[in-house]
């Protein structure tokens, strides 16, 4: 953790923080004066991201596939924070490409666990701490995608994952009801990250007829808006899901 102050302030937890739409939030939240739990697999890209916002940090890398590693660095956040007010669930990844007949099995496992184990893994520590906090309650917001509404062509194994996060949405937004959590999930199409840079260039983006065209993108900068208008919300308010898109990407009739 750095030397600043972090008293009074409010805490957000975001997976994924080293880069794309993790960092952009991350550096959104900081902007408006929360403290911050950075979490991702590379210690490296964290400290960057760190250091670009200039809050009260702390840098936790962690594999969120692993259930106890994930429930040891949420306890770290508890004892050095004393509260999480907001959990954003960013962490996820791609898989394979490729139609329904010829995914690699081992990599849908891969994708599955850790864009719904992970999610869920989580979701869950932040709750039992968001749970028994006082004053209790807290969001938590997870990075769904379009493909959880929308396919787009030989992406079977990320558009399920994606399906299964709605589920672990409405569930936690069901279970945490009694404790004043609330559950969102936003869908976000066509922000222009690394992980996304042929789609507004280069070879472009898959369509249902089986050519490749450039779609429009759209700077993560403005889904990270979004993400931290909702976790400032008060405490009364939910938002159970959003959906943003680049304007003029294929959405409705996509797939």
């Amino acid at each position: 953790m750095n030397d600043l102050q972090w008293t009074d302030r409010r805490v957000a937890v975001v997976t994924g923080a080293g880069s794309g739409i993790g960092r952009a939030t991350a550096l959104e939240f900081a902007r408006r004066g929360w403290a911050l739990a950075l979490l991702g697999r590379r210690d490296d890209p964290l400290r960057r991201t760190a250091e670009a916002a200039g809050a009260p940090t702390l840098v936790l890398p962690v594999d969120v596939t692993r259930p106890a590693d994930v429930d040891t660095v949420f306890q770290q956040i508890g004892e050095e924070f004393g509260r999480i007010d907001v959990l954003f669930n960013n962490a996820g990844s791609f898989g394979p490409s490729g139609r329904v007949d010829e995914v690699d099995f081992d990599e849908w496992a891969r994708t599955l666990d850790v864009n719904v184990t992970g999610t869920l893994v989580c979701a869950a520590s932040a709750f039992r701490i968001m749970r028994e906090q006082q004053p209790g309650g807290g969001r938590i917001i997870n990075n769904g995608s379009v493909s959880a509404r929308r396919p787009r062509p030989r992406s079977v194994a990320y558009t399920a994952s994606k399906h299964a996060v709605t589920g672990i949405t409405r569930s936690i937004a069901l279970d945490g009801r009694p404790f004043g959590i609330t559950a969102t999930q936003i869908d976000i199409g066509n922000a222009e990250t690394e992980l996304l840079s042929g789609i507004g260039a280069g070879t472009g983006a898959a369509q249902p007829d089986g050519s490749f065209r450039a779609e429009p993108v759209f700077p993560p900068e403005h889904a990270a808006r979004m993400v931290v208008d909702v976790a400032e919300l008060p405490a009364s308010t939910a938002v159970h899901e959003l959906v943003i898109t680049a304007t003029g990407m294929p959405y409705d009739g996509r797939g």
